[in-house]
């Protein structure tokens, strides 16, 4: 059981499946009750939890949809009372050039992966505030420190994250509050395996080529910062991003 873990609420937005379903896994491991939102259902994840003897719930929801964080909310607190752990996992990264990217695209991206994570973490911040004690993991990517195309929309989206984790660490310090975010390389997932990604293959043994650690990043790998970052004994680390991609970017 990781310190400071047993028996603290956490929601995992993104939670249904693949890095998601890792990060809820070793929490509940961890000793943490977990409340799991996605768009997919989310029972699967559930059973793992209880599995692991912590109570879960799986509510299905857009999080990039004001009227569905609402009801999100109004479902973790009426079940939990409260959530001490925030894991702003969700998130959508369609492979587009950008010349055939139009604003409809380009919003779709930065909904997803910026605008979900403002209106989830507007929604729970204030009890974590009003307790004196929260953890919120931002989840970035490690594209920022790398040349990479046909995500614009992605990239910028995750620079937001990068920001947004910085400044509200700068706000939330005095309060007992940490932000913080991971950058994970590119993981073998059920989103980055999916048939509509030709060549996976092949650019899953490219990038394991360039990285230090020369395999390819599997959820599991994601868990052990996760675990660290949520616990007690990261109290005093706020505002970091931490690369977890097997030393792909090393500046």
């Amino acid at each position: 059981m990781g310190k400071g873990h047993a028996d603290k609420i956490a929601l995992v937005t993104g939670g249904a499946s693949g890095i998601g379903q890792a990060y809820a896994r070793r929490l509940a491991e961890d000793g943490v009750h977990i409340a799991i939102a996605d768009m997919r259902p989310g029972e699967e994840t559930a059973e793992l939890v209880k599995a692991a003897k912590r109570q879960a719930l799986a509510v299905t929801c857009d999080v990039s949809q004001p009227e569905d964080v609402e009801r999100l909310k109004r479902e973790v607190e009426g079940r939990f009372g409260r959530i001490d752990i925030l894991v702003n996992n969700a998130g959508i990264f369609p492979i587009q050039p950008f010349e055939t990217m139009s604003f409809a695209d380009w919003r779709r991206v930065l909904s997803t992966n910026l605008d979900a994570m403002f209106l989830v973490t507007k929604a729970f911040l204030p009890g974590m505030k009003e307790r004196q004690w929260g953890r919120i993991v931002n989840i970035a990517s490690n594209t920022l420190g790398l040349t990479v195309t046909g995500l614009v929309h992605y990239v910028a989206s995750k620079g937001g994250v990068v920001g947004f984790t910085r400044a509200l660490a700068t706000e939330m310090g005095p309060f007992g509050v940490t932000v913080n975010a991971i950058a994970p390389g590119l993981t073998r997932s059920p989103g980055t395996t999916a048939n509509d990604r030709p060549g996976a293959a092949e650019r899953f043994a490219f990038v394991a080529n360039l990285q230090s650690i020369k395999r390819t990043e599997l959820p599991p790998d994601l868990v052990g910062a996760m675990s660290f970052l949520t616990s007690d004994d990261a109290a005093f680390i706020t505002g970091q991003t931490f690369y977890v991609d097997g030393g792909l970017v090393r500046a």
